[in-house]
């Protein structure tokens, strides 16, 4: 009881959520507002499809209305929400036929300043912006999708392990080897367009 009143007071989100449980749709609204733009990034992040990321965002979302009498404030409501988002995700990636391939747009937020610097082709051709969004979107697509599920979580939501762990169903430990193991495949995939000493894209 001490935790669940602990995130109704410091979570306005909890709250709202509260709210929406006693069927006030402009609470509802507003969470959809402060949630969805975020939340389309993530899914196009998690499935490598911004159009399909807008329609299960479409989902999760009918998923939250329909949970809002069973709700319990047992996590701040971000976690929640990405747990929804997360099992919505994987749920679509089973049914799928086609490989993943991030888009263009999306793979711009893994790149984290000049890192790649040089051509695989012409390695004294310093690579522009779409060559390094390229090699991005290749290293991520090589991750496997609990790989790419923890960095994105980690990376673009800012969760630390516990609440990783939640969202993803398993254990903090887990969630760190993941991360690393993240890490790893990201360093071996980029290695060869990396200066030395160079920063790579990292699950921190």
């Amino acid at each position: 009881m001490q935790n669940l009143a602990q995130y109704i007071e410091r979570d306005p989100d909890v709250r709202l959520m509260l709210a929406v449980q006693l069927d006030d749709t402009t609470a509802f609204d507003e969470l959809v507002s402060r949630y969805e733009s975020r939340l389309i990034s993530v899914l196009a992040l998690l499935m490598g499809d911004r159009e399909q990321a807008r329609d299960l965002s479409q989902e999760v979302f009918m998923r939250v209305f329909r949970a809002r009498k069973t709700y319990q404030p047992t996590a701040e409501f971000c976690t929640w929400l990405f747990t929804i988002a997360n099992n919505v995700a994987c749920n679509a990636r089973r049914g799928r036929r086609f490989p993943y391939q991030l888009n263009p747009g999306d793979s711009e937020m893994f790149v984290v300043g000049p890192v790649p610097t040089k051509s695989a082709v012409m390695p004294s051709h310093a690579l522009d912006r779409a060559e390094e969004v390229a090699l991005v979107r290749k290293a991520i697509a090589g991750l496997s999708e609990r790989q790419r599920s923890a960095l994105v979580l980690c990376k673009f939501q800012g969760m630390s392990y516990a609440e990783i762990a939640r969202t993803m169903g398993t254990t903090p430990k887990a969630v760190k080897a993941l991360l690393a193991r993240a890490r790893d495949n990201l360093r071996v995939s980029l290695a060869p367009y990396v200066r030395d000493g160079s920063p790579l894209p990292s699950a921190k």
